[in-house]
């Protein structure tokens, strides 16, 4: 467990730098330019990835029950991820009305992601995988509203059909992961 709680200090860690000191971010971009940086800050992440899922694979060899989930939990996840994968697109096709209405769809498709997971799962790693993800996306979103309302929260432009693209591609991407690669990529089936 400490490898997990390691790991996910060092990804939600840097990645909380904006939610907790924007102000000492700008003054390290500026110190070291935007190429450093993010050489850094990816070098962090990459490390603190690995450990949690090194640590979230030890931790389940060992599993803690905190409960046991009802069975209709499972079909709840499957929903809402249908819904984060859907999210998760809209983050990367621009001029879509509904990245214009979330704003931040990804940062609102981790919160349903870990949503999901924290529905259907009952182990102490769960929780503290999925907990920690919640609750960082949670405040990653309000600062990043906070942000936006800051610039004065600029409207983005919009173009026909994006949404029915963002729509398709985060059904097919969900139609392939919970199918093919949730199983063999984390271990569990989510329809079988």
């Amino acid at each position: 467990m400490s490898i997990l709680i390691l790991g996910l200090v060092l990804f939600l860690g840097v990645h909380s730098i904006r939610i907790v000191a924007e102000d000492w971010r700008a003054a390290q971009l500026r110190q070291w330019g935007s190429m450093r940086w993010r050489a850094g800050y990816t070098a962090v992440s990459v490390v603190g990835l690995g450990l949690v899922i090194a640590g979230y694979g030890a931790a389940r060899a060992t599993p803690v029950d905190l409960w046991m989930p009802p069975t209709a939990t499972r079909h709840v996840a499957a929903l809402l991820m249908l819904l984060s994968f859907v999210l998760l697109t809209a983050a990367y096709v621009p001029g879509s009305r509904l990245k214009a209405k979330v704003r931040h769809p990804m940062l609102l498709g981790v919160k349903v992601w870990a949503l999901a997971h924290l529905l259907a799962n009952g182990r102490l790693a769960d929780v503290v995988l999925f907990g920690s993800f919640l609750l960082w996306a949670v405040l990653a979103f309000r600062a990043a509203r906070q942000r936006d309302r800051a610039a004065g929260d600029p409207a983005l432009p919009l173009h026909s059909g994006r949404d029915v693209v963002t729509v398709f591609v985060g059904i097919f991407a969900w139609i392939i992961f919970a199918l093919w690669l949730h199983g063999p990529l984390i271990g569990v089936r989510p329809f079988g």
